[in-house]
C-alpha cells in the first residue's frame, strides 16, 4: 500500500521550531518524513534525527529524504529512548525536536495493520511489529476491570463496562481474533439508540487499546522532560497531539517545567532549588486553520504546543 502523509499544522511547525541552518533537530515520529522534508530543506550544515519503530515509515522516509542524505540520520526506535539515541550519537544537545503523536494516516489506513474499526484484519494495532504483544492480547487475555479502566480511561467511553462485559462473555465462548469481530461485539453492548453518538461506535474503544499496545500515554509522559533536559538553550520542543489526554499531560508538563519555587508558601526560603526550565511559546495551543480542516479532515482534533529551552 501507497504510504499517504500530509503533515499536520506544518508551516506552524516549521515557525514554532525557529530553524536554525547549522542546527540539530530530532522528528522523534518521523511517520513520512513530511515535516521532516521541510526542516532538512532548511538546514545546511546541519542534521536531523528522524526517529519511528514503523519499518514502514522508515522506509517511506528514506525515499522522501533521498537528497538530503548527507544531512539525516535515521533511526528505528521509540523516541522515548532519545536520550541513549542521542549518545550513541555522541550529540550532548539539540536544537529543536518535533513529537506528532498518534497513530498515522498511512497505519490507519493500511487495513492488515488492525488499525482500523472499518476494515477486516487480525487484532494487532501495533506501531513497532516487532513487538510481541498486541491488541489481541488486550481483548483476549486482560480481566474485566482492567478492560473496563483502559476503555473508560483511553477511550473516555460512557459504555466501558458495558463493553468490557460483552468482550469477556463473547471471548469465552470462542477468542476474538479479528477487528470487525470486536466491532460486533461493542455494537451489541451499546444500547441502539446511543450507537452512532459521537461518529463510529467502535472509535473509542479502538483507541483505547491502540493506547494500551503502544503505551502511547507512559511513552509521552516518560519522554518530555528527557527531551528537554537535552535541548540546548533557545532550543525548542513542539509537540501535536489529537486528544484530551495527550493534551493535557503537554500542558501539565510545560505547567511544571514553567515554574520556579515549587516550596509551600509558608517556608521562610527555597529549599527545593526548583528552576524554571521552559518558556511556553504557546500560552494557548494552535489549532488547526479552517481550510485545513477542510482538505485534512483528520487534522480537526490535533493541537499544537510548543515550549524553548532557557
Amino acid at each position: 500500500m501507497e504510504f499517504k502523509h500530509i503533515p499536520i499544522m506544518l508551516e506552524e511547525v516549521i515557525e514554532g521550531l525557529n530553524i536554525k541552518e547549522d542546527g540539530i533537530y530530532v522528528d522523534g515520529t518521523l511517520g513520512g518524513a513530511g515535516h521532516s522534508i521541510e526542516i532538512v530543506k532548511r538546514l545546511k550544515d546541519g542534521k536531523l534525527i528522524g526517529i519511528d519503530q514503523d519499518e514502514n515509515a522508515l522506509k517511506k522516509a528514506r525515499e522522501v529524504l533521498a537528497d538530503y542524505q548527507d544531512r539525516v540520520i535515521l533511526v528505528k526506535d521509540n523516541y522515548e529512548n532519545i536520550e541513549r539515541i542521542l549518545d550513541t550519537l555522541n550529540i550532548e544537545g539539540v536544537d529543536g525536536i518535533l513529537l506528532d503523536i498518534g497513530v498515522s494516516s498511512h497505519q490507519l489506513d493500511e487495513g492488515s495493520r488492525g488499525f482500523s474499526h472499518n476494515q477486516d484484519a487480525p487484532l494487532d494495532m501495533r506501531m513497532d511489529r516487532s513487538q510481541g504483544f498486541t491488541a489481541w492480547h488486550v481483548v483476549n487475555n486482560y480481566s474485566l476491570e482492567d478492560l473496563e479502566d483502559i476503555i473508560l480511561k483511553y477511550g473516555e467511553e460512557r459504555w466501558a463496562k458495558r463493553i468490557a462485559q460483552f468482550i469477556v462473555e463473547e471471548r469465552s465462548k470462542k477468542p476474538i481474533d479479528t477487528t470487525l469481530q470486536l466491532v460486533e461485539v461493542i455494537k451489541k453492548a451499546i444500547p441502539k439508540k446511543f450507537r452512532m453518538e459521537g461518529g463510529h461506535p467502535a472509535k473509542k474503544t479502538f483507541q483505547a487499546i491502540r493506547i494500551e499496545v503502544n503505551r502511547e500515554l507512559e511513552v509521552l509522559e516518560n519522554s518530555i522532560y528527557k527531551m528537554v533536559k537535552r535541548l540546548k538553550a533557545g532550543g525548542r520542543l513542539a509537540i501535536i497531539t489529537f486528544h484530551s489526554l495527550e493534551d493535557r499531560i503537554v500542558k501539565e508538563a510545560f505547567r511544571d517545567l514553567n515554574k520556579d519555587c515549587i516550596c509551600p508558601p509558608e517556608f521562610p526560603q527555597c529549599v527545593c532549588d526548583k528552576k524554571r526550565e521552559i518558556e511556553i511559546i504557546t500560552r494557548k495551543p494552535i489549532v488547526p486553520s479552517n481550510e485545513e480542516i477542510k482538505s485534512n479532515p483528520r487534522s480537526r482534533s490535533a493541537k499544537l504546543r510548543i515550549g524553548e529551552k532557557l
